[in-house]
């Protein structure tokens, strides 16, 4: 098994996408990036902590490549837009890609590549080292799921869900 943490907006769209590719074992939404311990939600959204909303990625890279992994992140947010995703503002939204040793900074630089003739505007996605990851709460993992019916799902990460879906369809779960 391997992890990425990668942070694109909020953690629920990310979340959502990743559980529907195959050789994804596990998805954690968590807090990163910042200096303060063990941050609340309520905390991360004032903007103050410097952590981003993340999510801790695990999957088995010889079901699903490393480099499709990473395509996906880079196709489910708008890596041009500055410490926001749509109405999502401030640097808890930031795109950002959390590196924990060298190959895996060698990778998101790749990776970060690829994006850039995908996307018109410069790429403003960072890529820092991966500090402490702290566990967001119980009521945001897998929340998608859990609450198809609200409004930031249905309005904001379906339509992300469902582009992967239509881009990366030979990955999703059947």
């Amino acid at each position: 098994m391997e992890s990425f943490v990668l942070a694109g907006g909020c953690f629920w769209c990310l979340d959502a996408v990743y559980r529907t590719l195959r050789g994804v074992h596990d998805v954690v939404s968590g807090y990163t990036g910042g200096a303060v311990p063990d941050p609340s939600y309520e905390l991360v959204c004032t903007g103050t902590t410097g952590h981003a909303e993340a999510v801790r990625v695990e999957f088995d890279p010889d079901v699903i490549p490393r480099e499709v992994v990473l395509d996906v992140f880079f196709t489910l947010h708008d890596p041009t837009q500055l410490n926001r995703q749509g109405a999502d503002v401030g640097t808890q939204y930031r795109s950002a890609m959390f590196f924990g040793g060298e190959d895996q900074r060698d990778r998101f630089e790749a990776a970060r590549a690829r994006a850039a003739d995908w996307w018109p505007g410069r790429i403003v996605t960072t890529i820092e080292p991966l500090g402490e990851f702290f566990r967001a709460e119980e009521y945001h993992q897998d929340f998608f799921a859990k609450n198809p019916g609200q409004g930031y799902c249905v309005a904001v990460a379906l339509p992300k869900v469902n582009k992967i879906r239509r881009s990366y369809a030979e990955w999703i779960v059947s």
